[in-house]
């Protein structure tokens, strides 16, 4: 096969040919995070100055040895390439998937694709200006007349970073429950009769996030419970899975 061309849906590939293709696309992926990367410790001034924008004002992370500001500044590189290039690697991810799939799955498939990078980025977005400033500001006040309070960068920036990356994953809900219906493992009034349950496994979700302060916990528990909430409603409308095929031509002899 060439690899200059996309793998068509009728085409028949072989272990190896599968191989080099998910080979390609790994590689492609990779250079994207190694891109974004360079780009993110070229200006690590910029990226340490959104991370700290969470931060109170008169807050400056602290280190406490000769080599924790390098690998900080890397560590925040790496989350900040890893969101950079998440487009690229969800594309890469649907590019080798989507062969597999008929014409009218794909039609049915494309919108999550869609949706995956938007709701991830909407995750991110949601704790980066909302969840994080809250907790942050919670867990650096509580108590503080029996505490000299310093933020050391290494355990904030894995704080946030942890914390960014982990709600931008927890979005993409709506996606993997509508994706369990279509395919037939559950069913929308299943997911709606196991409501206490699906909100009993937030909240310990929710516990379980960095920080773990109440404010943080309910803060992310009710995007969380919408999120589910709005994932009933849309599997009701589409998430039946006879709607895959729905648009086949009927098999040659029937009727």
């Amino acid at each position: 096969m060439a690899r200059g061309r996309a793998v068509d849906h009728e085409d028949r590939l072989t272990l190896v040919e599968h191989l080099d293709e998910l080979r390609s696309r790994i590689i492609v992926s990779l250079s994207a995070f190694g891109v974004a990367f360079a780009l993110c410790f070229w200006q690590d001034d910029l990226m340490l100055d959104i991370a700290n924008w969470p931060l109170p004002t008169d807050t400056v992370p602290i280190t406490l040895s000769p080599t924790e500001p390098f690998f900080t500044t890397v560590e925040v590189s790496a989350y900040g390439a890893a969101i950079l290039a998440l487009p690229v690697i969800l594309y890469q991810v649907y590019a080798f998937v989507i062969p597999a799939f008929s014409p009218a799955e794909k039609r049915v498939v494309f919108p999550y694709a869609i949706a995956m990078p938007l709701l991830f980025i909407a995750g991110v977005a949601f704790t980066y200006f909302l969840v994080a400033p809250a907790a942050i500001k919670f867990l650096l006040n509580f108590n503080e007349a029996n505490f000299a309070i310093e933020v050391r960068a290494k355990d904030y920036y894995s704080f946030l970073g942890i914390l960014v990356v982990m709600l931008g994953l927890l979005f993409q809900m709506p996606i993997a429950l509508l994706s369990i219906c279509r395919l037939g493992v559950v069913t929308p009034d299943q997911l709606a009769q196991n409501r206490r349950y699906a909100i009993l496994a937030i909240a310990i979700v929710s516990a379980a996030a960095p920080g773990g302060d109440p404010v943080s916990m309910i803060m992310i528990m009710i995007p969380l419970v919408l999120l589910y909430e709005a994932s009933i409603q849309l599997a009701r409308r589409f998430g039946e899975p006879k709607e895959l095929h729905s648009s086949e031509p009927a098999p040659e002899g029937s009727g």
